[in-house]
């Protein structure tokens, strides 16, 4: 077996963990402060084809594989977390979406744009009524003529308040079937359809800097072309990309746990407590090398996730348990951080601080880590 990443993926590596420490770290206090999108470190990562690496240069890609997407999404995650979710949204599910479901002129369309990164894709599953159970969703579509007429609304959509965001990829009821199970379709809703409304951004506790609202669609009129892949499957083809999703979250986790790991090392190594540094205690040592293991793991079964996804061979169970041991893996290593940091580790001012707040959120999105641990018991009955 082989673990070394190839040239490609080295490069990768090496080009997103540069922009990362030059371009987004320094910009993460002012970031997560002010709340204000980073419009021109999405634009240098766009220049920088980030958004596009595992798709075909044919639609806007970069002809690369899902390993080098889940690198770059890990060492971008390392500056800051909220650019390694925008790609993990825009790339991992909408644009995937798009080009495993969609139609050629769906592709030309939609895809292109995304995948170069001059437009950004939102996903829309989540309700007031349709959390873990996502299936009970009410936004309905009904066709006249030659559109679709949407109602309902969505909560707690990312990427959709971003002044490029083109596009929301929406689940909604088509049908009732006898016995009152519910056709759901997937559809291609722009932003400025007639009767699409954006909705509050929320007010999180972190993750400022991320554009999450809600979406209202009353009376929405989409071309009847922007059904999305088979109409009697539209939650399917949700699910499937969300297992991807899973993936990219776990490369977050990684990301932002390394960044922990970095940033412990160095702070333990300047620290001087009782004569000498305080990485000369055993139980600092210990706490390092505890979190280097949890992370060399979480790595590893990401890697391997998307190694599965790239041989076309299925890889449910491997990242639904990367998603679920990485997001857990991170708020132990981000506390752990905080603690060897000391009273400093709990000032806003230090990273370790903004990623343990942050950290909880990954253990909620693309599935909770109960529903992670529902999927694992499924596939072992």
């Amino acid at each position: 077996m082989d673990f070394d990443l190839t040239e490609e993926h080295q490069m990768i590596r090496d080009m997103c963990r540069d922009f990362a420490r030059e371009v987004i770290a320094p910009r993460s206090e002012e970031m997560e402060k002010t709340g204000e999108y980073p419009y021109d470190i999405m634009d240098q990562m766009a220049e920088l084809g980030m958004m596009g690496i595992p798709f075909p240069e044919t639609y806007g890609g970069s002809g690369g594989d899902w390993v080098g997407m889940h690198v770059c999404i890990e060492e971008l995650s390392r500056g800051d977390m909220t650019l390694g979710a925008l790609l993990d949204v825009t790339t991992s599910i909408v644009a995937q979406e798009l080009y495993v479901f969609g139609t050629e002129d769906q592709k030309k369309k939609w895809l292109v744009p995304i995948a170069k990164g001059l437009k950004i894709g939102a996903f829309g599953l989540t309700e007031p009524d349709a959390g873990s159970d996502a299936a009970s969703i009410r936004t309905t579509a009904v066709l006249k003529g030659d559109e679709w007429i949407l109602n309902g609304s969505k909560q707690f959509i990312t990427n959709i308040g971003l002044r490029h965001a083109s596009v929301l990829l929406a689940t909604a009821i088509t049908e009732k079937k006898k016995g009152g199970k519910n056709i759901i379709s997937t559809f291609i809703i722009p932003r400025d359809a007639p009767g699409f409304q954006l909705g509050e951004r929320y007010d999180k506790m972190a993750w400022h800097a991320s554009a999450t609202h809600g979406v209202i669609m009353e009376d929405c009129r989409i071309p009847r072309e922007n059904l999305l892949g088979d109409p009697n499957r539209g939650f399917s083809q949700h699910l499937a990309v969300l297992e991807t999703g899973r993936l990219s979250i776990a490369a977050v986790c990684v990301g932002a746990a390394q960044a922990c790991l970095d940033l412990s090392s160095r702070y333990a190594k300047e620290r001087t407590q009782f004569g000498q540094p305080i990485f000369n205690f055993q139980t600092i040592q210990f706490k390092l090398a505890d979190m280097a293991m949890a992370i060399e793991l979480a790595r590893n079964q990401y890697l391997k996730a998307a190694w599965l996804k790239d041989q076309g061979r299925n890889y449910t169970f491997e990242a639904t348990v990367a998603k679920l041991y990485a997001s857990e893996m991170l708020e132990n290593v981000a506390s752990d951080a905080v603690q060897i940091h000391g009273g400093y580790g709990y000032m806003n001012e230090y990273p370790v601080s903004r990623i343990y707040q942050a950290a909880k959120l990954l253990q909620i999105v693309e599935g909770t880590s109960e529903v992670q641990r529902m999927v694992i018991g499924r596939l072992l009955a």
